[in-house]
């Protein structure tokens, strides 16, 4: 299918955000819900749809000027009029099956000329501007940069229900979104891992792939990824707390 873009406003507004500073953000919203049983952008949490409190953040977040949402095939049309108030959603495409597919069609409707790209989860709604900012600078400043934070719990690896072993857990990070890139560099990630036939658990494992650093960057003890219906009540309640509800 094809997305669905939207022309810029005229004006000096139009000409700051586009300049070579400025970043898209692709959301990858377009997974089936397994686990939960239900397509989770779509389930409402006080009041409005999950995905929609992502993209709230994102529309205040200073130096996002576009925003490429990729939703599951048979939702587009469904979520290009909801989303159709939002003035950074530039365009709502077809996701496929896994998420790395995903994003690269949301790449694919990102401008060639857009220099930096924000890979974000459609289903993280608890992230914040300045979280955004931090990974966005570090991107730039290093050229691609993640959100994560040092692993707290004792890590074991098990075999059939068995302790098989104890890992060192110094040195590990729980990787979260929104990771940011140079979009050439993040282009030739996904470009080499669908000819070579990968897939990553992250854009960022890609990127490591090509042999380019990446940095880490202290993310938030409640940019909680809805993945089981129990994650539900946190967020809920982070979400209220936001909306001072």
């Amino acid at each position: 299918m094809r997305a669905c873009a939207v022309r810029w406003p005229r004006g000096a507004a139009h000409h700051r955000l586009t300049t070579r500073r400025a970043a898209w953000a692709v959301i990858a919203a377009g997974g089936r819900g397994v686990r939960m049983g239900r397509k989770k952008p779509g389930i409402v949490l006080v009041r409005r749809p999950v995905l929609s409190w992502t993209l709230e953040v994102l529309e205040r977040t200073a130096g996002v000027a576009g925003i490429v949402v990729a939703v599951p095939a048979e939702d587009v049309r469904t979520w290009r009029r909801r989303l159709a108030g939002y003035r950074k959603v530039r365009a709502v495409v077809a996701g496929g099956k896994e998420r790395q597919e995903s994003v690269q069609r949301g790449l694919e409707a990102v401008p060639g000329d857009v220099e930096w790209i924000i890979v974000h989860d459609g289903v993280r709604p608890c992230i914040t501007p300045d979280l955004i900012r931090r990974v966005l600078a570090a991107a730039r400043e290093h050229g691609a940069a993640i959100a994560a934070l040092p692993v707290a719990e004792t890590v074991k690896r098990g075999v059939d229900e068995w302790v098989k072993e104890t890992i060192d857990r110094h040195g590990l990070w729980a990787v979260q979104t929104p990771q940011a890139f140079a979009a050439s560099l993040l282009r030739e990630a996904h470009r080499r891992a669908a000819a070579e036939g990968v897939l990553g658990t992250d854009d960022a494992a890609l990127v490591e792939r090509l042999g380019a650093p990446v940095r880490l960057v202290p993310g938030l003890a409640g940019n909680v990824k809805i993945t089981r219906p129990e994650d539900l009540t946190l967020v809920r309640a982070l979400i209220r707390a936001r909306a001072g509800r």
